[in-house]
């Protein structure tokens, strides 16, 4: 008897049905059967059905004699099933990565409940995706499993039946079956939630909801069959009657019926024409035929609700229209008041670039309005400390402010205050560039920073790599460069690549990078401390998990499955997930991972963490300065070099040891090798290479060269061999702290690379 009989209807969906099967077929839980429903359908599904299950012995086809519809395509599987959960997954949606091994998990954990319900995304042909706005009730806080009268929220989460895995005895139990007709999922999502005596959740995305350009949601059609709905609710409160002990949910059901006939009817592209107000007196007629007063209405919705129980069918329209005209109103005189105050305000500039230019002012920036952090942000500390006489302003967004420490002043951009400091500062240091509009005057001092060792390529190498650079304007990144007056370098590498993709009349500086210093200076009291901000239990090794981003991917997805990580390696261990800043979200959180993606000093998180586990980002070269494990993961290797492209081949000189799979990388800490002999040989050979000037004292020599006019002699660099960056709070653990860690089963042991 397979783990899971995964449902899959099939009508109608030849273009996405393959991605959908091979989405369960490669899950890293393989203990399942994918039973496959040709509903009639009259395109190429039912032969894409039987390619597959003459490959793969899991595969079981069902097909119908004639058109059931989505309900009774999956009545059909589900008689089928044998499986100890069902699972239904629509043939044109898929199931992310290991998304079975991670339900399976929580269904051990939380003593096989009757029902498990997971998180998706919505996932758009332009490659967006996004999530559910009622995710948090998914929260695995608090106990489990629990029942719906413990978290009533649920009933918030979108009705559909492929959110969820569900005990078989149960729904055999119950005879659950889908009804005939559109939102057949209503009757079977609420007598699901309501019949379950256990139940419980998983905060994490396991079903990719495809939204199509055109057609595919037969609810996004015209069509009289959205009357269906009010067939669908009398099944629910028949549901609701038959079982008095369910009589105290009849308020929140009545709510949610009322919210579902308001959606219905203001979708424009439901309701045919001429039969709208049909479709509100069928409304008016269902709402005093189950009202149950009791449910809190939000204040937005109860015009709505008020307008639906009295059938006000005119009224409503006239609404509707006074409301879009008066959207379009505001939206015209939003759109001319930007255009008058941009106007204004490049006025502004114009005057103030013929006014003296102040010798005793700095603007800084990094990451395009982000918090006093980078490069940027170790100089302006330096600027104050070594040159005091030089006032220094921070240019962040609003939500970025609170990361400004006491001394710079802070300014917006785009004001005016924004366009002043740019056309009067004499000093302006960033990590990439200003406003595009920025006239360099004579006399202003560029210090461009650069944010990190380059491994991908970058700048003019772009023009070979049209994935990436395709919407590039190159002569505007070189218009750039031509403002530029000093480059910082931390290595041979990246000087001689910045001058060859940055090609330019500035002057390389190559005395480190200014936000590394603190790896040299910091102390174990600092560590100390920035474990404990962060939540680290004490005796915990802490995994810095900072992947880069993917060029060749419009959707960011995490490439490894945090959670199932520390299950293997025990409790140990706990990992602080960074996200890259254009991911556009957390890798995860809750329990043992500790999502940093929104701290503002990322040297504070290298501080913290006993290792570091990267892919392609150049956090390693920094990270390498603390001389503490790394490990990279470069499963996608290929992918990412032929796409975005890279300067050399990390995994021939690595800063540690490499694995080519998450079972690898599990293998990697079981064993040891994260930190054993043969890493430390790896970082000392790429420390060697990347980190030579990087020895705490950067921002000084910078402020010392580019304000103070001390270009004769500067600051001799330390050697390597004679600094001692402060040791991770894991230096003085075991030497291996999971030795009672189950090994993975993978092809064979790792091997650190030479």
């Amino acid at each position: 008897m397979p783990r899971f009989s995964v449902i899959v209807p099939a009508y109608k969906v030849q273009a996405y049905l393959s991605e959908c099967l091979d989405s369960v077929l490669s899950q890293s839980y393989p203990d399942l059967e994918l039973i496959v429903v040709d509903d009639r359908s009259p395109d190429a599904c039912g032969a894409i059905i039987d390619e597959y299950a003459a490959r793969d012995a899991r595969v079981r086809p069902v097909r119908l004699p004639e058109n059931k519809g989505l309900g009774g395509a999956r009545n059909a599987g589900l008689e089928q099933a044998a499986g100890d959960y069902v699972v239904f997954v629509d043939g044109d949606d898929t199931l992310t990565p290991d998304a079975l091994r991670a339900i399976a998990d929580r269904i051990k954990e939380t003593g096989e409940p009757d029902v498990l319900v997971y998180d998706y995304a919505r996932t758009f042909w332009t490659g967006r995706a996004a999530g559910d706005k009622v995710s948090p009730q998914l929260t695995e806080q608090g106990p489990a499993p629990f029942c719906l009268e413990d978290r009533p929220g649920l009933l918030r989460v979108l009705m559909v039946a492929w959110n969820k895995a569900y005990r078989r005895e149960f729904l055999a139990h119950h005879a659950f079956r889908f009804p005939p007709g559109y939102y057949e999922d209503t009757p079977w999502t609420y007598p699901v939630l309501m019949a379950a005596e256990s139940i419980a959740t998983l905060d994490r995305v396991c079903v990719h909801y495809r939204q199509r350009r055109q057609g595919g949601n037969i609810l996004a059609t015209t069509s009289r069959r959205h009357f269906d709905i009010f067939e669908q609710y009398d099944r629910v409160f028949a549901f609701v009657e038959e079982r008095p002990e369910l009589a105290r949910w009849r308020p929140l059901l009545y709510r949610r019926m009322m919210d579902h006939f308001s959606t219905v009817f203001t979708k424009r592209d439901r309701l045919p024409r001429g039969t709208r107000a049909e479709f509100l007196r069928r409304a008016r007629a269902h709402c005093r035929r189950y009202r149950a007063p009791g449910a809190p209405v939000p204040l937005r919705s109860r015009l709505r609700h008020t307008l639906v129980r009295l059938g006000l069918h005119r009224t409503y329209r006239a609404l509707q229209l006074t409301a879009s005209a008066r959207l379009r109103t505001l939206r015209l005189a939003a759109g001319l008041a930007r255009a008058l105050r941009a106007g204004a305000l490049q006025l502004h500039y114009r005057v103030q670039l013929r006014l003296p230019l102040r010798s005793d002012r700095a603007v800084f920036a990094a990451y395009w309005g982000r918090g006093h952090g980078c490069n940027p942000g170790a100089l302006e500390v330096a600027f104050r400390t070594l040159a005091p006489q030089i006032s220094t302003a921070w240019i962040a967004r609003p939500e970025h402010r609170h990361t400004l420490p006491p001394g710079p002043r802070g300014i917006r951009p785009g004001t005016a205050a924004y366009w002043t400091a740019l056309a009067r500062s004499k000093y302006l240091v960033n990590n990439v560039n200003f406003d595009r509009r920025l006239r360099k005057r004579p006399g202003q001092v560029f210090v461009q920073t650069q944010h990190g060792t380059p491994l991908k390529h970058m700048g003019l190498d772009l023009q070979e790599r049209p994935a990436v650079g395709g919407g590039m304007d190159f002569e505007e990144l070189l218009r750039g460069v031509d403002k530029w007056d000093y480059v910082l370098s931390a290595n041979r590498h990246t000087t001689l690549t910045w001058e060859r993709v940055y090609p330019g009349r500035y002057t390389t500086l190559e005395y480190g990078y200014p936000r590394n210093d603190v790896f040299q200076r910091a102390t174990s009291a600092d560590v100390t401390r920035a474990r404990e901000s962060l939540g680290v239990p004490e005796g915990a090794v802490a995994i810095l998990y900072a992947p880069t981003h993917r060029d060749y991917r419009r959707t960011q997805r995490p490439a490894l499955d945090l959670e199932r990580i520390l299950r293997r390696l025990g409790p140990r261990f706990v990992v602080l997930a960074r996200a890259h800043y254009w991911h556009g979200g957390p890798l995860g959180g809750g329990g043992r991972v500790i999502d940093v993606s929104a701290h503002p000093s990322v040297e504070q998180l290298c501080l913290a963490s006993d290792v570091l586990v990267t892919d392609y980002s150049s956090i390693m070269f920094d990270y390498a300065n603390l001389d503490r494990p790394i490990v990279v993961h470069t499963e996608d290797w290929q992918a990412y070099e032929a796409a975005r492209g890279t300067y050399f081949d990390l995994r021939s000189c690595p800063p540690g040891a490499v694995a080519r799979s998450e079972d690898e990388l599990i293998d990697i800490f079981a064993t040891g090798h994260w930190r054993g002999s043969r890493s430390a040989q790896l970082r000392s050979a790429f420390r060697e290479r990347f980190c030579p000037y990087d020895d705490g004292r950067a921002a000084e020599r910078v402020v010392r060269h580019v304000v103070l006019g001390e270009t004769e002699q500067p600051l001799a660099i330390t050697p390597l061999g004679e600094r001692h960056p402060v040791p991770s709070a894991a230096s003085a653990l075991p030497e291996s702290p999971v030795a009672t860690v189950a090994q993975p089963s993978v092809p064979g042991p790792v091997t650190e690379s030479h």
